[in-house]
This record gives C-alpha cells, sequence and structure tokens, in this order.
C-alpha cells in the first residue's frame, strides 16, 4: 500500500492529551473526536487538513495516557499516517490496533510541514517530494499489515473468524 499527502510537522514529546485533549474523552462518536484532533497544540489542524494526509513529529510522540481515543482522533479525521523518529510503546501498539499505520524513522526531522510525501508500507520507504529525498524505515511485518489492512485488530478478527 502507498500513501501520499502533505506533511503536518509537530515537536518531540507530542502527548496523548495534545493530540485529543482530556475534556473530549466522554465521547466515542468519531466526528466528534475528529474535530478535535491536534487543537491544543494546532487550532488550525482539522480545518487545514486534506484527507490523506500525514502527521510528522520528533521523539516519543503519544507520550502519556494509554487513551485508545488518541490515534482514534487521529484516523478519524482523514491522517493516513503517522511519522515520528519514535513512538511511545502504547500509542504505537493502539494505532496498530486501530488501523492506523505508523513509522519510526530516524529521518523524520527533515521532514516539514508543507512537505508533500509518499509512503510504501510494505518497502518502508518514505519518498519526500518537496525535498526529492528518500528515507528509510523498517517496514510492517506481514501481520501488521495484515491488520493495517483490515482496519485494525477487531475487523481482522471478524474477518479471520478467530
Amino acid at each position: 500500500m502507498v500513501l501520499k499527502g502533505k506533511a503536518w510537522k509537530y515537536k518531540n514529546n507530542v502527548n496523548t492529551d495534545e493530540i485529543i485533549p482530556a475534556r473530549y474523552l466522554n465521547t466515542t462518536d468519531l466526528k466528534e473526536l475528529a474535530s478535535h484532533c491536534m487543537e491544543d497544540i494546532d487550532e488550525q489542524f482539522v480545518t487545514r487538513l486534506n484527507k490523506g494526509d500525514i502527521i510528522a513529529a520528533g521523539k516519543n510522540f503519544g507520550c502519556g495516557s494509554s487513551r485508545e481515543h488518541a490515534p482514534i482522533s487521529i484516523k478519524a479525521c482523514g491522517v493516513s499516517c503517522v511519522i515520528a523518529r519514535n513512538f511511545a510503546r502504547i500509542f504505537f501498539r493502539n494505532a496498530i490496533n486501530i488501523g492506523l499505520p505508523i513509522f519510526e524513522c530516524a529521518k523524520a526531522d527533515k521532514i516539514k510541514s508543507g512537505h508533500v510525501l509518499k509512503v510504501d508500507l510494505v518497502k518502508g520507504e518514505i519518498n519526500n517530494l518537496t525535498t526529492k529525498e528518500t528515507y528509510v524505515c523498517a517496514p510492517f511485518p506481514d501481520f501488521m499489515q495484515e491488520l493495517v489492512n483490515a482496519g485494525g485488530l477487531v475487523p481482522w478478527l471478524k474477518k479471520s473468524n478467530r
């Protein structure tokens, strides 16, 4: 699977309260969660975002609470994937569980807001179409690609009758 979108760049240590503020955790409505994604660090994010765009960040993206609402709000607002130097482990697992592709990339710091990226999930390649650079990261193992392609763990389980 290949994804293409404009990058929205964020700092190191973006926590789950910044991804989806705790004041919105009383809902599971996807549209409501999506409408508040990233609002405490970027009020304009959801109004400027185009479906398929990509979040890029520094180190430790998704730190803090273990809430699944954070990757859900990112996926629900139309972000196609998240690229960071590294992720908080629980965020990483939650993202895969809900079918949100994420990549740990040592060169994530080179990505700037506005860069257009093409991400190959199978090869683990990120092509920065703006700078003409290619960043290589570990591709998803086959079982994780299956989960993402199915839309997450629950749809995968339903599909595989487990």
